[in-house]
Parts: C-alpha cells; sequence; structure tokens
C-alpha cells in the first residue's frame, strides 16, 4: 500500500510537469474505518469504510491552485494536473507561495521511531460491538442511570504519503482505536448526561469496556439534581477535561494565519509575558504513540521540540513556510494539510507545565466558586481576546464540591485569565495536548 501511494503521487508531479507547472506537489492518503454503535443491547448501527484520496498543488510564479480526486485512473491524473495549471494561471499572486528548498527538507523520514501505527491485525466488528456491549451494560448496571444514549467502539487506519517536485518524497502510517460511553440519568426536564470515552493508537492501551462504563455512568450520577449557580464574579477551576480548550485559544492567537491577518489579540505581544512566570507551554511533535505526533511536516520540513511560551513568555508563532515569508520569518516546521487545500500552519503535541497541587487541592483553595466539567458554544473576540462560553460542572463552597451546575455562562479576558493561571498536577500524559485542571481567578459567573 505505501508504495502504491508513493508511485501515486510520483505520477501525479510528472502529469504536473507534462500540464506546464513550475513547481508541484501531491499528497496521497489511504484510509479504512470501521464504527460500531449499541443500544439498548442491541446494533444500532455499523459503518465502514475505505477510500482513497488525492491531492495535487501546482505553482507557477507566485501563484497556486489545488485540486483532489478520489480517482486514481492515469486519465483522472492528467486531468487533475491540466485543471490545476489553469486555475493557477488565473489566480492572483500571493508573496508566500513556493516549496521548501532542498536544504530544508528533512533528511531522517524514517516515521517508525514515532511508533503510530498498531501492529496489532484491525478487529473484527464482532470484537468492536462486544466492546460496545460490555461497555454499555457496565454504565446500565449502575442504580440512577436510565439509559444510555450511545455506546460507540472505533477503528481507523490511514497512510499518507507526501511528495513535491523539491525533492522531497516520505510518508507515514497511522491507527486509531476509541471506545465511548454517553450515559444518561433523570428523565423529562431534570434529565442530565455526561460521558466517558479514549482515543489511543494501540487498541491495548485502551481502558477496558468495563471501565469506559463505569467512570460514564459515575459521571453522569454526580450531575443528577444540577442547577444554576450564583451570579457573580468567582474563581473558576477548570477541570483536566476541558482545561485544554484554554491552551486552544492561546494557540489559535498565535497561529501564523491569524498573525498575518491582524486578527489575534496577541498580534503584537512577541516577547511579552502571556503565562504566569512559572509556566511554560512546549511543542513537542517527536513524542512516541501519541497521535500528533509527525516527523516532518506537510512541506516536507523536520520537526523539533521547541517551547512556545518559556517561563511565561510567548516565544514565537505557529509558521509554515507562507505565513513566515509574509512575516519575514524562517517556518517553524508547522505546515498541515488535506488533499484539497495548500498547507497552513497547526501545531502537533504541547503540553503546559503542570503543578503540584491535586485537583482536590485547588478545590480546597479556591473557596467558594464553580468546577467546569463540560462546555457549549464558544464567543471569542480574536481581536481582544473577550471569551465567554456555557459551562456546566459542581459549585464549591467552603473548599468542597457543594452540588451540580447547568445552564451557566462564564466570561473574562483571555489576556488576563491566561496570566493567572494555576496549575494542578492532572495532565494525562498520553494525550496530544497534556494540559492539567487550571484554577482562574475572577471570572464573571451568569447563573441564578
Amino acid at each position: 500500500m505505501e508504495q502504491r501511494l508513493q508511485t501515486l503521487t510520483t505520477d501525479l508531479l510528472e502529469v504536473a510537469r507534462k500540464a506546464g507547472a513550475e513547481a508541484a506537489d501531491a499528497v496521497a492518503m489511504e484510509g479504512r474505518s470501521i464504527s460500531i454503535d449499541v443500544r439498548d443491547g442491541r446494533l444500532e448501527q455499523a459503518e465502514r469504510a475505505e477510500g482513497t484520496e488525492l491531492g495535487l498543488r501546482v505553482l507557477i510564479g507566485r501563484r497556486q491552485a489545488c485540486v483532489s480526486s478520489s480517482d486514481s485512473a492515469p486519465a483522472t491524473l492528467a486531468e487533475m494536473a491540466a485543471r490545476a495549471v489553469a486555475m493557477a494561471r488565473e489566480a492572483p499572486e500571493d508573496p508566500g507561495v513556493g516549496l521548501a528548498a532542498p536544504d530544508q527538507l528533512a533528511s531522517d523520514r524514517d516515521v517508525t521511531q514515532l511508533d503510530l501505527a498498531d501492529p496489532a491485525p484491525e478487529p473484527d466488528p464482532a470484537g468492536l460491538e462486544s466492546d460496545a456491549r460490555t461497555a454499555e451494560a457496565a454504565a446500565l448496571a449502575h442504580a440512577g442511570i436510565s439509559r444510555v444514549d450511545s455506546a460507540s467502539a472505533v477503528y481507523g487506519s490511514q497512510r499518507v504519503h507526501l511528495a513535491t517536485s523539491g525533492g522531497f518524497s516520505g510518508g507515514y502510517a497511522r491507527t486509531s482505536s476509541a471506545l465511548f460511553v454517553v450515559a444518561i440519568t433523570g428523565e423529562g426536564t431534570g434529565m442530565e448526561r455526561d460521558y466517558y470515552g479514549e482515543s489511543r493508537i494501540y487498541r491495548a492501551d485502551l481502558p477496558t469496556p468495563e471501565e469506559v462504563g463505569r467512570i460514564a455512568a459515575e459521571r453522569t450520577l454526580a450531575r443528577s439534581g444540577a442547577r444554576r449557580p450564583p451570579t457573580g464574579a468567582f474563581p473558576v477551576l477548570f477541570d483536566e477535561r476541558v482545561a485544554a480548550s484554554l491552551v486552544g485559544h492561546l494557540l489559535a492567537a498565535i497561529n501564523g494565519s491569524a498573525i498575518v491577518r491582524g486578527a489575534s489579540w496577541l498580534r503584537d505581544a512577541m516577547g511579552e509575558q502571556v503565562l504566569p512566570a512559572t509556566l511554560s507551554l512546549t511543542e513537542d511533535p517527536l513524542r512516541p504513540r501519541v497521535s500528533a505526533s509527525r516527523l516532518f511536516d506537510a512541506e516536507g520540513l523536520a520537526t523539533a521540540r521547541r517551547d512556545l511560551v518559556r517561563d511565561g513568555v510567548l516565544q514565537g508563532w505557529v509558521l509554515d513556510l507562507a505565513t513566515g515569508r509574509k512575516l519575514g520569518l524562517d517556518s517553524t516546521a508547522n505546515a498541515a494539510r488535506g488533499a484539497s487545500a495548500p498547507p497552513s500552519p497547526s501545531v502537533s503535541n504541547v503540553a503546559l507545565t503542570q503543578g503540584t497541587a491535586s485537583r482536590d487541592e485547588l478545590i480546597a483553595q479556591m473557596g467558594r466558586g464553580l468546577l467546569v466539567t463540560s462546555m457549549i458554544g464558544s464567543t471569542v473576540n480574536p481581536n481582544t481576546g473577550d471569551y465567554s462560553r456555557g459551562a456546566s460542572g459542581f459549585w464549591v463552597e467552603n473548599g468542597e464540591i457543594a452540588f451540580p451546575v447547568n445552564e451557566c455562562t462564564i466570561a473574562g479576558n483571555l489576556r488576563e485569565m491566561l496570566r493567572s493561571l494555576v496549575p494542578a498536577n492532572d495532565a494525562r500524559l498520553h494525550l496530544s495536548r497534556v494540559v492539567p485542571s487550571l484554577l482562574v481567578e475572577g471570572l464573571t459567573i451568569a447563573g441564578e
């Protein structure tokens, strides 16, 4: 399969050259997935998907165009090249357009060192259905669980190969396995739900179906009787399972695309303090057996570990070649792409410095406030960092969880929020975003 994808990208580059492209890159992707859903102990839905997707980008001067197809027939490849070249000739000039120079390309292309593909055989649908049934039954075994909204087991595998007319050729394989349960307690307007699930590269690394069902049920039962919290300014503790969203807003603000457009509340913050001095945010694309790891980016540049924020101070942007050129900077090897669009900047694995206190110790420290375990919607002003989100979780009184809450809104400004973060020590190390629970002081809560 890998050889086939490599051949397809080579063929795409050749037909692009013959069609008149001055430079080109090509990506070929082949994947398959199985998804099993059960409900009430019976099979609810079973899906299997397989497919190939091809992408071609051609460059003529500072003009570019992208085309994609799921058909790998030679005639289709030739038509793709002809259309892409015709489109590129009519496209506006872009000063950032261009492939990587040969001396920029990654020399180490042995992605096996990242251990991104489970060597175990693809699971059969019956095995996935059994896992989903077992997880559902484990959740329903808890008194108070009225039903399970969904119990799902999923497996996927993908191979990708990238080639450029500048001399790069490399690819990788990835697998993923996941198991999720969404449980419900109560009825009508008193109904509450919560979930638990994991996704791993190796299926053997997943928690057992019994554990998935148990945790989903326990989380759901803890939400029984939820009501609105008080309105006012209070400390808010973002639970580990939602805390990464705060880091996500920071990453979006330092993305090269946002900086080039001037649409970022951190556009002038290079070299300034954006986190507490005790915290750093590190990107490490070379972590083995982590879903977002990559040895090279979507333009063939070698990736490397680096600090995005060091000791609270912003160190740099997240750049691909195009955004780097527009800002007069080098690419940070953060290009990502699909088949139908040119590369754009994207982070891989990130980790925020962990604290020394447990989540429970931070709950005791906050005294009175809100523990957020789930959020819906998002309103973030990209220019000012003003932040507002719907939330649910638990109200804390005298340093202890008092009752579950729902239907509230939390609001603040991301600049102030991020500079006041207090981290716990509970981050899950297997995730691509390793972020612990985070305590933020003085947010506005709209409840009762």
